[in-house]
């Protein structure tokens, strides 16, 4: 048996313990030569406007120049991209830092190899809580009783809404949270079916453009600048293949370089990948692109889950950053 194949037994045995979902083990490894000499490598996305220039510079051919050969697989949040990561159906993740923090307190082989995209200390920013048209919620701690929607309970949406709303004066205790997957919460607010929705970009726009109001940016309120999401991998791929790292590492950074050069190539990557409407893709915020990271603000992401008993104690972010 292959010490892959052992790693990915293991660890979905605690994934099966949790309940999060059943694994396999006969995922190739990673970073596999194709006929061409690239190597085949898949990552794991969201379907929101922060992973655009992502597809866009895939499309473009930038990981190529760098001998990879990328499928970006679309995921829908961390109880789907976990398991995916962990039992080889993609090799390399980009989700919120809060799923990495998680799975090491699970005991799970997860790092953090790069940045990806962070949130805006100031200004608009680009997740919020928002409410649907003719809603008397208006600020945080009106959301105190409501019904709210995230798209994976018990991770960074709800932690840094509850402490948005007891820093406001409300009680973090009396929101009932739900999980509606991103691109389902319009209908769910205009159906009556929940009270508000954390929700990113393209939907803030959407919903906010249809009537609805922005409450709170919850990052924004209670850790400016933390990173919406980082690049993740298992501890055996920085172990036994630092290569593939390194090269995803300096292709993503060249990707955000062709980006900021090439923003209609990016737009035309949500009208895509995402169907977004051009016309809504056009004037779309997008965040601050950056492969650094910055675990000051994990830290304090790390810590305020130990203050709402979201973890027992602290992960340990140095841990967890790979070099």
């Amino acid at each position: 048996m292959s010490r892959r194949r052992s790693v990915v037994l293991a660890a979905c045995t605690v994934l099966l313990g949790l309940g999060l979902a059943a694994c396999g083990a006969d995922a190739a490894d990673p970073g596999e030569t194709t006929q061409d000499g690239t190597r085949a490598v898949t990552i794991g996305a969201l379907t929101i406007s922060e992973t655009a220039p992502l597809w866009a510079a895939v499309d473009a051919g930038v990981f190529a120049e760098h001998g990879l050969d990328v499928t970006v697989q679309p995921i829908q949040g961390g109880a789907q991209a976990m398991p995916a990561l962990i039992n080889g159906d993609v090799d390399l993740m980009i989700g919120q830092p809060f799923g990495a923090l998680r799975a090491t307190e699970q005991g799970l082989p997860v790092a953090i190899v790069a940045g990806y995209a962070e949130s805006y200390p100031d200004g608009d920013d680009i997740n919020a809580v928002v409410a649907g048209a003719g809603s008397d919620i208006v600020r945080p701690a009106d959301l105190a009783g409501a019904k709210v929607a995230v798209n994976s309970l018990g991770a960074a949406g709800d932690l840094t809404i509850r402490a948005a709303v007891e820093q406001d004066g409300g009680d973090p205790a009396a929101i009932e949270f739900v999980e509606v997957a991103f691109p389902d919460a319009a209908a769910q607010l205009e159906a009556g079916n929940i009270d508000a929705a954390w929700v990113p970009e393209p939907f803030v726009s959407m919903i906010t453009g249809a009537g609805g109001t922005k409450v709170v940016y919850p990052y924004q309120a209670v850790i400016p600048g933390l990173p919406t999401l980082v690049v993740q991998t298992t501890t055996q791929t920085v172990e036994q293949d630092p290569e593939l790292v390194a090269d995803v590492r300096a292709a993503l950074a060249d990707a955000f370089t062709w980006a900021e050069e090439n923003d209609d190539a990016v737009r035309q990557s949500l009208v895509d990948n995402l169907e977004i409407p051009a016309e809504a893709a056009a004037n779309l915020p997008l965040p601050r692109f950056t492969t650094a990271v910055d675990a000051a603000t994990i830290e304090a992401l790390a810590d305020l889950g130990v203050q709402y008993e979201y973890f027992q104690e602290a992960p340990d972010v140095d841990a967890i950053l790979a070099e």
